[in-house]
């Protein structure tokens, strides 16, 4: 579970009701507030007009995918690559010991798909360019993939404060067009205002946020299969394990292989 993600939501939702019930003069919170921001009308034409906005734009698999992201945010898949690169300086150190062919006995114990996949070939004696070649392959279409997925909250992002602004532009014609009544002026104004804020939460509050947490997930993916294509191309190779991991670690953002150092200082 990624309590970043829970806690950051709540603050988010819970600091803006805050601000909508807090009565700073008499320090008290006043809850019937919250009527004057409930207004069909401009939930209408923000929240339909964005969700019309996508299923224009994207297919309705990219919409059946939302369940599978909400999980990619709030229970994320874990990608250690510590674990990655001793994995994969275990797997070279059999290799070097008893030749390449005798990875085939451990790849019933590898899960990830990836690095279970590539060894295969390796296994198989396929060309070291063709494997290189199949592995960036798969790379790029991870990449793609994601990119894909990650433009439906991007594009949503962008059509909320749209559609929030076309509600202003309606509340504005609605006061104007009935300067004379005073309940009419005050509707008015009412969809004017609150399409804006309504547009202005679903961008900052949903939309981008989900983005980000895509591509902060999908770089964490990336970069452990980055670590497992050139560990496999390096062990097919023959090279020494241990200029492998220290190969691989090189890899690592700074922030990571930090981590590393001290975990080694600790050890010592």
């Amino acid at each position: 579970m990624d309590i970043m993600s829970i806690i950051g939501i709540i603050a988010a939702v819970g600091f803006v009701l805050f601000g909508m019930v807090f009565d700073a003069e008499t320090m008290r919170f006043v809850f019937s507030n919250l009527n004057a921001f409930i207004d069909p009308t401009s939930f209408a034409i923000t929240v339909g007009g964005t969700i019309g906005v996508l299923m224009i734009s994207f297919p309705a698999k990219n919409f059946k995918k939302i369940g599978k992201h909400l999980k990619i945010v709030f229970r994320p898949e874990k990608y250690d690559t510590v674990q990655y690169i001793d994995q994969i300086v275990e797997i070279a150190k059999e290799a070097r010991m008893k030749g390449l062919l005798s990875l085939e006995d451990k790849l019933k114990d590898i899960e990830d798909p990836f690095l279970h996949n590539s060894l295969l070939l390796v296994v198989d004696s396929v060309d070291l360019e063709k494997v290189r070649t199949l592995m960036e392959t798969e790379l790029t279409q991870l990449d793609e993939r994601h990119a894909l997925d990650r433009e439906f909250y991007e594009r949503g992002a962008s059509a909320a404060p749209a559609f929030g602004m076309i509600g202003t532009l309606i509340g504005l014609i609605l006061m104007l067009g009935n300067m004379s009544d005073v309940d009419k002026l005050a509707e008015g104004m009412a969809v004017a205002l609150i399409t804006t804020l309504y547009g202005s939460l679903l961008a900052n509050v949903i939309f981008t946020p989900m983005a980000n947490k895509l591509k902060a997930r999908h770089d964490e993916e990336f970069l452990c299969k980055i670590l497992i294509m050139e560990g496999v191309m390096a062990i097919q190779e023959g090279e020494n394990p241990k200029f492998i991991e220290e190969k691989l670690y090189k890899l690592l953002p700074a922030n990571q292989m930090k981590l590393k150092k001290e975990g080694r200082e600790g050890s010592a």
